[in-house]
C-alpha cells in the first residue's frame, strides 16, 4: 500500500482512449474465461482499470474542493465532467457481461450475491442515449459548486463565505445574528433566479433520461442510481409517515422548549441556531487543539480507531479549516489506489467542527476498514448504510467531548441529541420535496417553491419567515446542495439516524458488544445490501412499523427526562 503523503500524489489525466481499449480486451476475457479463477482474474483486472479513472477523478476533485479558484484544477474538474460519463457505458458492459457469464453462479459464491443485485439494478440506469444529458447535468452541478464556493457576504465591513458567517448566525444578540442570517439569505435571494433555472434545467435532463430508459419519471432512476436494491418509494413513504406521526410532534416540543430558553416571543428563521441564552457550546481549543485532542479520543477508543487516525495525520488526508475559495460543506472520499481515505470540512469555530470530524471520521474508518474488499464496488456501502457509520462514531465518541467543550459539555451533548432528533422532519421534507419536483417535471418554478411551503407545512411547521420575503417564498430548499447534486440522497440520512441512535442505546447498555457490532459493520463493506447489513449489527430495521415510534419514545425521554 502507498504511504505517500496527499499532496505528494501523482495527479495525471487519465487516457480515456487507452482504457477503453484495455477494458474492452478484460471484458472479452472475462466473457470467454474457461475457468472460475479466469474470470475472478478479469474482474480483478476491471477493477483496477475502474479505479485508476476514480483515484485521478478523486485526487483532482480533492484539490478543486479544497481551492475552486485553482484555474488546472478547476479546469481538470470541468473534463471530468464532460468525460466521465463515457465510462458509464464500461459499467453497464461489465455487469451484461457479469450477469450473463457461464461462471455466473460460481463467481457469486466468490464474491457474494450483492455485486450481482446491484449490477441487475444498475444495467438499466444508462445507455449512450443520455450521455450528452449527463454531462450536462455534471457541468451544471459544478456551476452550482462553483457559485456556492465563490460566495461573498459582507457583514460590518467584513466578507464571509457560506461556511464562516455560521458563527455569527449563533450569537446571542438577536439584532446581531438576525444581520448575519439575513445577509446570508440576501446571497441566495440575489442569485435565487440562477439556482431555481439550474435547478429546472437539471430536473427536465433527468426528467429526459429516464424517460429514454423507459422509466415513467426520474423516481425510479434516481432509486437505481442509489443502488437500492431491497426497497423502494413504498417503504420510504412509509417511513416517512411514521416520522410525521412520532418524530415531529416531539420535534415541536422542543423548539417549544428553545423558544422558551432563551426567551423569545416567537421564533423566527434566524433563531433557530441559536440554542442557549448564555450562547451554543463552542469547542474550546484551536484547530490544532481540536486534532490533538481527537488524536487523543481515537487512541482511547480502540486500537484500530487509534492507527487510523495517526494514518490520516501522518499522510496529511485531511484538509479541515474554512479558507477564501474553499468549496462550502464536508465530505470524505477514497483515493483508490493509494487506499487512502480523505476528510475535507469547513472549521469555522462552532460545535459542527467536532460533528464533521467524528461524522466524517466515521465514513473514513468504515472505508479504510474495507479498503481490502473486493471487487470495488465493495468499498463503500450503499449511502444509507454508510450514514450509519458517520452518525454511529458521533455517538460512540460522546464520552471524550469534555475535552473540546470544556465547561460547555452537557450543552453539547443535549444540543447534538436534540439536533439529530430535530433533523429527521427535515430530512424526510427535503426526500419528500425530490419525490413531488420529479413526479411533476413540469412545473415551473414558482410550483417548486410551493411544494416546499407544503413540506415546510407537514414537518417544519415552527417555521417563521414572516419578516424575510425571500424565504416566505418557499425558497429555503436552494440552500440544500444534495437537492441538485444527488438526488434522493437525504432519506438515507434519515434512516441511517434511526439505526445510529440504536447504536446508542446499545452502547450505553453494553460498549464491548455494541463497539464489535460496529466494526464488524465497518469491516462488511459495501459487500451486502442496506437491510443486510442492518441485520448483521443487529440492529432494527428501520421500516417496520414501530421501530420509529420507539425511537421517539426513547429518545424523547433523554431530551425531556
Amino acid at each position: 500500500m502507498s504511504q505517500l503523503t496527499f499532496p505528494e500524489f501523482e495527479y495525471q489525466r487519465p487516457d480515456l482512449d487507452r482504457l477503453e481499449t484495455a477494458f474492452n480486451q478484460v471484458l472479452e476475457e472475462l466473457k470467454t474465461a474457461e475457468t472460475v479463477n479466469d474470470a475472478v482474474a478479469a474482474v480483478e483486472q476491471i477493477d483496477a482499470i475502474r479505479a485508476s479513472v476514480a483515484t485521478a477523478y478523486n485526487i483532482g476533485y480533492i484539490r478543486y474542493s479544497i481551492n475552486t479558484k485553482d484555474e488546472f484544477y478547476r479546469e481538470e474538474k470541468d473534463w471530468f465532467d464532460n468525460h466521465l460519463p463515457r465510462t458509464e457505458q464500461w459499467r453497464v458492459d461489465y455487469y451484461r457481461v457479469l450477469l450473463d457469464n457461464p461462471h455466473r453462479a460460481a463467481l457469486e459464491a466468490h464474491f457474494g450475491q450483492q455485486l450481482f443485485d446491484s449490477a441487475t439494478l444498475s444495467i438499466n440506469t444508462f445507455r449512450p442515449e443520455i450521455l450528452a444529458e449527463l454531462q450536462e447535468v455534471n457541468k451544471l452541478s459544478s456551476e452550482f459548486t462553483q457559485l456556492r464556493g465563490g460566495a461573498e457576504i459582507e457583514v460590518d465591513g467584513k466578507t464571509y463565505n457560506l461556511s464562516s458567517i455560521t458563527p455569527l448566525e449563533q450569537v446571542a444578540d438577536r439584532e446581531k445574528r438576525k444581520e448575519a442570517s439575513t445577509a446570508k439569505w440576501n446571497w441566495f435571494a440575489d442569485n435565487r433566479q440562477r439556482l431555481e433555472d439550474i435547478y429546472a434545467e437539471m430536473v427536465k435532463l433527468r426528467t429526459t433520461m429516464a424517460h429514454k430508459l423507459d422509466y415513467d419519471n426520474y423516481v425510479g432512476l434516481g432509486y437505481a442510481n442509489m443502488n437500492r436494491t431491497d426497497y423502494g418509494p413504498e417503504e420510504v413513504a412509509n417511513f416517512r409517515r411514521q416520522v410525521r406521526e412520532y418524530i415531529v410532534p416531539v420535534a415541536q416540543r422542543l423548539y417549544e422548549r428553545q423558544r422558551e430558553r432563551i426567551g423569545v416571543e416567537r421564533l423566527h428563521y434566524y433563531d433557530l441556531s441559536f440554542r442557549f441564552p448564555d450562547g451554543n457550546p463552542k469547542p474550546t481549543g484551536s484547530p490544532a487543539e481540536i486534532v490533538a485532542h481527537a488524536d487523543r479520543m481515537y487512541q482511547e477508543l480502540s486500537q484500530e480507531t487509534g492507527d487510523f487516525f495517526r494514518v490520516l495525520q501522518d499522510r496529511k488526508l485531511m484538509d479541515l479549516e474554512a479558507k477564501d475559495g474553499k468549496a462550502p460543506g464536508g465530505y470524505c472520499t477514497f483515493v483508490n489506489e493509494h487506499q487512502a481515505p480523505y476528510i475535507f470540512s469547513n472549521f469555522n469555530g462552532t460545535s459542527h467542527d467536532i460533528d464533521v470530524l467524528t461524522h466524517e471520521f466515521g465514513h473514513a474508518f468504515q472505508v479504510y476498514s474495507s479498503r481490502d474488499q473486493r471487487p470495488m464496488e465493495y468499498n463503500w456501502p450503499t449511502f444509507d448504510a454508510a450514514e450509519i457509520h458517520s452518525m454511529s462514531m458521533e455517538f460512540f465518541t460522546y464520552p471524550w467531548m469534555e475535552g473540546f467543550f470544556g465547561a460547555d459539555t452537557e450543552k453539547y451533548y443535549y444540543s447534538h441529541l436534540a439536533g439529530a432528533f430535530r433533523f429527521l422532519p427535515y430530512g424526510c421534507a427535503v426526500d419528500e420535496f425530490q419525490h413531488h419536483v420529479y413526479e411533476n417535471p413540469d412545473l415551473d418554478n414558482a410550483g417548486r417553491n410551493a411544494i416546499w411551503k407544503r413540506m415546510e407545512a407537514a414537518y417544519l411547521p415552527h417555521l417563521d419567515y414572516s419578516d424575510n420575503d425571500h424565504l416566505q417564498a418557499g425558497t429555503f430548499w436552494q440552500s440544500q446542495g444534495h437537492i441538485f447534486s444527488v438526488p434522493f440522497y437525504y432519506i438515507d440520512y434519515c434512516l441511517a439516524q434511526i439505526c445510529a441512535f440504536q447504536f446508542l442505546l446499545k452502547d450505553e447498555k453494553d460498549h464491548a458488544s455494541a463497539w464489535a457490532d460496529y466494526v464488524k459493520l465497518c469491516k462488511a463493506g459495501g459487500s451486502q445490501s442496506f437491510l443486510e447489513l442492518v441485520k448483521l449489527a443487529g440492529l432494527e430495521n428501520p421500516f417496520e412499523d414501530g421501530v420509529v415510534k420507539k425511537i421517539a419514545d426513547r429518545v424523547g425521554e433523554r431530551l425531556f427526562g
